[in-house]
Protein backbone atom coordinates (compact mmCIF):
# COMPACT_ATOMS: atom_id res chain seq x y z
CA UNK A 1 0.00 0.00 0.00
CA UNK A 2 1.41 3.54 -1.04
CA UNK A 3 0.50 7.17 0.01
CA UNK A 4 -2.32 7.47 -3.08
CA UNK A 5 -4.34 4.03 -1.65
CA UNK A 6 -4.58 6.07 1.40
CA UNK A 7 -6.11 9.47 0.17
CA UNK A 8 -8.09 7.26 -2.18
CA UNK A 9 -9.38 5.48 0.64
CA UNK A 10 -9.23 8.53 2.86
CA UNK A 11 -11.61 10.22 -0.05
CA UNK A 12 -14.23 7.42 0.31
CA UNK A 13 -14.06 7.40 4.06
CA UNK A 14 -14.80 11.18 4.05
CA UNK A 15 -18.18 11.34 1.63
CA UNK A 16 -19.20 7.99 2.89
CA UNK A 17 -18.78 8.61 6.56
CA UNK A 18 -21.85 10.97 6.73
CA UNK A 19 -23.90 10.24 3.75
CA UNK A 20 -26.17 7.32 4.81
CA UNK A 21 -24.04 4.83 3.00
CA UNK A 22 -21.98 3.03 5.07
CA UNK A 23 -18.09 4.57 5.00
CA UNK A 24 -17.16 1.43 6.57
CA UNK A 25 -19.00 -0.70 3.83
CA UNK A 26 -17.78 1.26 1.13
CA UNK A 27 -14.01 0.89 3.01
CA UNK A 28 -14.33 -3.23 2.93
CA UNK A 29 -15.39 -3.65 -0.64
CA UNK A 30 -13.34 -1.01 -2.20
CA UNK A 31 -10.02 -2.46 -0.61
CA UNK A 32 -11.23 -5.71 -1.95
CA UNK A 33 -12.17 -4.53 -5.35
CA UNK A 34 -9.16 -2.14 -5.42
CA UNK A 35 -6.64 -4.94 -4.74
CA UNK A 36 -5.61 -2.76 -1.39
CA UNK A 37 -3.88 -4.18 1.29
CA UNK A 38 -3.84 -2.60 4.78
CA UNK A 39 -2.33 -4.35 8.14
CA UNK A 40 -5.82 -4.92 10.38
CA UNK A 41 -8.11 -2.17 10.81
CA UNK A 42 -5.16 0.70 11.64
CA UNK A 43 -5.92 2.64 8.37
CA UNK A 44 -9.64 2.79 9.35
CA UNK A 45 -9.38 3.64 12.43
CA UNK A 46 -7.22 6.74 11.34
CA UNK A 47 -9.83 7.19 8.43
CA UNK A 48 -12.43 7.73 11.11
CA UNK A 49 -9.88 10.30 13.50
CA UNK A 50 -10.21 12.16 10.35
CA UNK A 51 -13.94 12.51 10.18
CA UNK A 52 -14.05 12.49 13.82
CA UNK A 53 -12.40 15.24 13.74
CA UNK A 54 -14.10 17.05 10.79
CA UNK A 55 -17.71 16.81 13.38
CA UNK A 56 -15.75 18.27 16.00
CA UNK A 57 -15.04 21.29 13.54
CA UNK A 58 -18.91 21.26 11.94
CA UNK A 59 -20.73 21.80 15.15
CA UNK A 60 -18.01 23.23 17.21
CA UNK A 61 -20.65 25.68 18.45
CA UNK A 62 -22.68 23.53 20.12
CA UNK A 63 -20.15 21.44 21.46
CA UNK A 64 -18.55 24.46 22.92
CA UNK A 65 -22.16 25.39 24.52
CA UNK A 66 -22.42 21.77 25.97
CA UNK A 67 -18.63 22.23 27.67
CA UNK A 68 -19.54 24.85 29.06
CA UNK A 69 -23.19 23.74 30.66
CA UNK A 70 -21.24 20.75 31.79
CA UNK A 71 -18.59 22.39 33.88
CA UNK A 72 -21.34 25.26 35.07
CA UNK A 73 -19.99 28.15 33.15
CA UNK A 74 -23.20 28.67 31.24
CA UNK A 75 -24.37 28.45 27.92
CA UNK A 76 -28.03 28.04 26.95
CA UNK A 77 -31.55 26.75 28.17
CA UNK A 78 -29.79 24.54 31.34
CA UNK A 79 -33.04 21.78 30.87
CA UNK A 80 -32.36 21.34 26.91
CA UNK A 81 -28.90 20.90 27.62
CA UNK A 82 -29.27 18.23 30.11
CA UNK A 83 -31.28 16.38 28.64
CA UNK A 84 -28.93 16.41 25.42
CA UNK A 85 -25.69 15.49 27.40
CA UNK A 86 -27.55 12.40 29.54
CA UNK A 87 -29.11 11.40 25.95
CA UNK A 88 -25.30 11.56 24.59
CA UNK A 89 -24.01 9.33 27.39
CA UNK A 90 -26.27 6.85 27.39
CA UNK A 91 -26.66 6.22 23.72
CA UNK A 92 -23.11 5.61 23.83
CA UNK A 93 -23.12 2.62 26.24
CA UNK A 94 -24.74 0.23 23.33
CA UNK A 95 -21.50 1.26 21.32
CA UNK A 96 -19.03 0.75 23.96
CA UNK A 97 -20.59 -2.65 25.44
CA UNK A 98 -20.78 -4.24 21.71
CA UNK A 99 -17.40 -2.58 20.68
CA UNK A 100 -15.42 -4.28 23.73
CA UNK A 101 -17.11 -7.85 24.02
CA UNK A 102 -17.23 -8.34 20.84
CA UNK A 103 -14.43 -6.14 19.20
CA UNK A 104 -12.50 -9.58 17.68
CA UNK A 105 -15.42 -10.67 16.31
CA UNK A 106 -16.26 -7.59 14.53
CA UNK A 107 -13.07 -7.20 13.60
CA UNK A 108 -13.14 -10.68 11.86
CA UNK A 109 -15.74 -9.14 9.60
CA UNK A 110 -13.47 -6.60 7.77
CA UNK A 111 -12.32 -9.10 5.83
CA UNK A 112 -15.59 -10.37 4.54
CA UNK A 113 -16.48 -7.94 1.95
CA UNK A 114 -19.34 -10.04 0.40
CA UNK A 115 -21.22 -9.65 4.23
CA UNK A 116 -20.51 -5.91 4.14
CA UNK A 117 -22.24 -5.84 0.84
CA UNK A 118 -25.32 -7.94 2.08
CA UNK A 119 -25.41 -5.04 4.89
CA UNK A 120 -25.31 -2.38 2.27
CA UNK A 121 -28.46 -3.51 1.21
CA UNK A 122 -29.80 -4.15 4.63
CA UNK A 123 -29.03 0.00 4.52
CA UNK A 124 -30.39 0.22 1.14
CA UNK A 125 -33.89 -1.12 2.57
CA UNK A 126 -33.78 0.72 6.08
CA UNK A 127 -33.15 4.00 4.35
CA UNK A 128 -36.44 3.45 1.79
CA UNK A 129 -38.90 3.02 4.79
CA UNK A 130 -37.67 6.32 6.35
CA UNK A 131 -40.52 7.86 3.42
CA UNK A 132 -42.99 7.08 5.42
CA UNK A 133 -41.24 7.91 8.87
CA UNK A 134 -43.91 10.39 10.62
CA UNK A 135 -42.53 13.79 11.95
CA UNK A 136 -44.08 14.14 15.07
CA UNK A 137 -41.87 17.23 15.41
CA UNK A 138 -40.55 15.45 18.88
CA UNK A 139 -37.06 15.85 19.94
CA UNK A 140 -34.02 13.35 21.45
CA UNK A 141 -35.22 12.94 25.03
CA UNK A 142 -33.15 10.25 27.25
CA UNK A 143 -35.23 7.04 26.20
CA UNK A 144 -35.19 7.64 22.76
CA UNK A 145 -31.16 8.50 22.86
CA UNK A 146 -31.08 4.67 24.00
CA UNK A 147 -32.59 3.01 21.30
CA UNK A 148 -30.83 5.48 18.93
CA UNK A 149 -27.58 4.39 20.69
CA UNK A 150 -28.61 1.04 20.42
CA UNK A 151 -28.83 1.37 16.56
CA UNK A 152 -25.22 3.12 16.09
CA UNK A 153 -24.38 -0.19 18.28
CA UNK A 154 -25.92 -2.82 15.40
CA UNK A 155 -24.05 0.08 12.51
CA UNK A 156 -20.64 -1.41 14.17
CA UNK A 157 -20.99 -4.29 11.36
CA UNK A 158 -19.35 -3.07 8.10
CA UNK A 159 -21.82 -2.47 5.55
CA UNK A 160 -24.30 -1.03 7.86
CA UNK A 161 -24.86 2.62 7.70
CA UNK A 162 -24.09 4.43 11.15
CA UNK A 163 -25.38 7.44 10.75
CA UNK A 164 -27.90 5.73 8.22
CA UNK A 165 -29.65 3.51 11.23
CA UNK A 166 -29.02 6.42 14.06
CA UNK A 167 -30.72 8.96 11.59
CA UNK A 168 -33.36 6.51 10.47
CA UNK A 169 -34.44 5.20 13.80
CA UNK A 170 -34.66 8.88 15.22
CA UNK A 171 -37.13 9.55 12.49
CA UNK A 172 -39.08 6.32 13.40
CA UNK A 173 -39.53 7.84 16.58
CA UNK A 174 -41.06 10.71 15.90
CA UNK A 175 -37.80 13.03 16.17
CA UNK A 176 -37.71 15.78 13.52
CA UNK A 177 -34.87 15.42 10.57
CA UNK A 178 -32.84 18.06 11.11
CA UNK A 179 -31.86 17.38 15.20
CA UNK A 180 -31.69 13.69 14.39
CA UNK A 181 -28.95 14.12 12.10
CA UNK A 182 -27.39 16.84 14.55
CA UNK A 183 -27.73 14.04 17.38
CA UNK A 184 -26.45 11.12 15.10
CA UNK A 185 -23.38 13.36 14.41
CA UNK A 186 -22.61 14.03 18.03
CA UNK A 187 -23.00 11.19 19.20
CA UNK A 188 -20.94 9.50 17.01
CA UNK A 189 -17.77 11.89 18.86
CA UNK A 190 -17.48 9.46 21.65
CA UNK A 191 -17.96 6.13 19.54
CA UNK A 192 -15.19 6.96 17.14
CA UNK A 193 -13.23 8.93 19.45
CA UNK A 194 -13.30 5.67 21.92
CA UNK A 195 -12.70 3.39 18.82
CA UNK A 196 -9.77 5.31 18.32
CA UNK A 197 -8.44 5.38 21.73
CA UNK A 198 -8.75 1.89 22.40
CA UNK A 199 -7.14 0.81 19.11
CA UNK A 200 -3.89 3.02 20.39
CA UNK A 201 -4.24 1.72 23.41
CA UNK A 202 -4.41 -2.32 22.33
CA UNK A 203 -1.73 -1.47 19.13
CA UNK A 204 0.77 -0.44 21.83
CA UNK A 205 1.13 2.69 20.08
CA UNK A 206 1.69 1.24 16.63
CA UNK A 207 -0.71 3.63 15.14
CA UNK A 208 2.10 6.38 15.33
CA UNK A 209 5.06 4.62 14.07
CA UNK A 210 6.95 6.40 11.13
CA UNK A 211 6.58 4.11 8.55
CA UNK A 212 2.65 3.69 9.50
CA UNK A 213 1.89 7.42 10.41
CA UNK A 214 3.51 9.53 7.52
CA UNK A 215 1.34 6.54 5.13
CA UNK A 216 -1.86 7.36 7.02
CA UNK A 217 -2.18 10.42 7.81
CA UNK A 218 -2.97 11.99 4.07
CA UNK A 219 -5.78 9.81 4.12
CA UNK A 220 -6.34 11.14 7.14
CA UNK A 221 -6.14 14.56 6.24
CA UNK A 222 -8.39 14.13 2.74
CA UNK A 223 -11.62 12.11 4.54
CA UNK A 224 -11.33 15.03 7.14
CA UNK A 225 -11.37 17.14 4.11
CA UNK A 226 -14.81 15.53 2.61
CA UNK A 227 -16.11 14.71 5.80
CA UNK A 228 -16.76 18.19 6.40
CA UNK A 229 -18.33 18.62 2.71
CA UNK A 230 -20.23 15.75 3.28
CA UNK A 231 -21.76 17.09 6.77
CA UNK A 232 -22.99 19.99 5.16
CA UNK A 233 -24.69 18.18 2.06
CA UNK A 234 -26.22 15.67 4.34
CA UNK A 235 -28.04 18.00 6.29
CA UNK A 236 -29.34 19.95 3.33
CA UNK A 237 -30.80 16.59 1.98
CA UNK A 238 -32.35 16.36 5.09
CA UNK A 239 -33.86 19.17 5.10
CA UNK A 240 -35.55 19.08 1.37
CA UNK A 241 -37.28 15.77 2.62
CA UNK A 242 -35.12 13.23 0.31
CA UNK A 243 -33.07 11.41 2.65
CA UNK A 244 -34.87 8.27 1.69
CA UNK A 245 -33.04 8.60 -2.17
CA UNK A 246 -29.57 6.73 -0.63
CA UNK A 247 -31.32 3.79 0.06
CA UNK A 248 -31.41 3.47 -4.24
CA UNK A 249 -27.86 4.28 -4.01
CA UNK A 250 -27.31 1.57 -1.52
CA UNK A 251 -29.50 -0.86 -3.02
CA UNK A 252 -27.41 -0.72 -6.71
CA UNK A 253 -23.87 -0.65 -5.14
CA UNK A 254 -24.55 -3.73 -2.33
CA UNK A 255 -26.17 -5.94 -5.60
CA UNK A 256 -23.32 -5.27 -7.70
CA UNK A 257 -20.94 -5.54 -5.30
CA UNK A 258 -22.54 -8.73 -3.91
CA UNK A 259 -22.18 -10.31 -7.78
CA UNK A 260 -18.41 -9.19 -8.41
CA UNK A 261 -17.62 -10.37 -4.83
CA UNK A 262 -19.23 -14.32 -4.91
Amino acid sequence: MNILDAVILGLIQGLTEFLPISSSGHLVISKALLGFKTPGVSLEIWLHFGTLVAVLVYFRKKIFILIRFLFNLGGGEGTENRTLLLALLIGTIPAVVIGITLKPFIESLFAKPAFAAVMLLVTGLILLVTRWAKNRGLSVSMGRGFVIGAAQAAAILPGLSRSGSTIACAMFLGVEPGPAAEFSFLLSIPAVGGAFLLDLVSSGGALFESGQFFLYLPGALVSFIFGLLSIHYLLKIIRRGRFFYFGFYCLVIGGISLIYLR
